[in-house]
């Protein structure tokens, strides 16, 4: 095992079930760790750190580091370079005769295949999730015909977070007939939800720290569901054309999903369906993306991605066609590799 250093809170965490925003964590062997912070958060890092020497740095974390790494006489020590600023790891690095060795997305890379019970985790995110749009769903029903976005976007905010007892993994995406074409849609005062307008909502919470993300596409109306299925029905046949191809896309994903697939491959399964109906040129994103302690973490999946099946990955599969200034139809699940194949994170109705 080589020497690394990390300073990213969700890297610091999956090192010792812990972290702050003032931090630290070293390890130069398999035996010799350090977790360095300040006054702050000495007692709770106490509490909770097992796997590492707890240091109080006095809010001066690099100078105690460069002490600590010339006392070991290290040769080597990985960091990420996406985790540190230039002026910090200069000031970490300087006059320092160690090799400073770079590798992007260290701690992503390690935490690209989850343990039995990160998944376990994960899926009770997903299931909490679920539930959170099932409570929005019957807010809508009763109180959301007339709203605006902005209006919308702050229920389903309220939805997520369930009077406190769960974090968001990000802000929700809740976009209305034309802005659901906008994949990243911000939500806007001046587009008021109607009956029979198109819905979609992209939204997640976390379990433990371990994020959800999950997205449906509805017609609002009296029998409109946030079905766990993905069933939806549209009076307009147009839309229910689309949101049947991007359906048909996503099944078509997952099904490809298997032990030693190129991640590029799965991509390709979703967009040739989309393809073949002959929207190709309006699904504009990757298939998917690594879900864990953060919301967007490796592997990608997408016609660039250079990684294979595992067992332990978590990914969604999410495709979608967004037809710019009409309507956009996503839907989205979390995919665990469990026994050579996929596994859907949420319950079966």
């Amino acid at each position: 095992m080589k020497p690394y250093i990390v300073q990213n809170e969700n890297a610091l965490y999956h090192e010792c079930a812990f972290s702050c925003d003032n931090a630290l964590f070293l390890r130069f062997n398999e035996n010799e760790a350090y977790f360095l912070t300040d006054g702050r958060y000495v007692t709770e890092a106490k509490e909770s750190i097992k796997n590492a020497e707890i240091i109080d740095a006095k809010r001066d974390l690099i100078k105690k580091a460069r002490e600590l790494i010339k006392k070991a006489r290290l040769k080597q020590i990985i960091f990420d370079p996406l985790e540190f600023s230039v002026a910090r790891f200069h000031a970490l690095t300087k006059n320092l005769n160690i090799n400073f060795t770079p590798q992007k997305n260290f701690s992503q890379i390690k935490r690209m295949i989850k343990t039995p019970e990160e998944i376990e985790l994960l899926e009770k995110a997903a299931l909490e999730g679920q539930k959170s749009f099932e409570r929005f769903e019957k807010i809508l029903k009763t109180w959301g015909v007339g709203k605006n976005e902005q209006q919308l976007h702050y229920k389903a905010e309220d939805c997520m977070r369930d009077e406190g007892k769960n974090e968001l993994s990000f802000s929700p995406i809740c976009a209305v007939n034309e802005n659901a074409a906008k994949p990243h849609a911000m939500p806007c005062e001046t587009k008021i939800l109607q009956e029979g307008d198109l819905l979609l909502l992209d939204a997640g919470i976390k379990y433990r720290r371990y994020c959800s993300d999950r997205t449906r596409t509805i017609e609002v109306c009296d029998n409109a569901a946030f079905d766990n299925k993905n069933e939806q029905k549209f009076k307009d046949e147009f839309r229910q054309k689309i949101y049947d191809t991007v359906l048909k896309a996503q099944e078509a994903a997952i099904n490809s999903i298997k032990i030693g697939v190129k991640l590029s491959d799965v991509d390709k399964a979703a967009r040739d369906e989309i393809e073949k109906a002959g929207f190709g040129r309006y699904f504009i994103h990757s298939t998917g993306h690594g879900v864990g302690l953060d919301i967007h973490e490796l592997p990608i999946v997408s016609p660039r991605s250079k990684d294979i099946v595992e067992e332990g990955m978590v990914f969604t599969v999410e495709p979608g066609i967004y037809l710019p200034n009409s309507f956009g139809v996503r839907t989205e699940d979390m995919i665990a590799v469990v026994n050579g194949k996929a596994k859907v994170l949420h319950a079966d109705k």
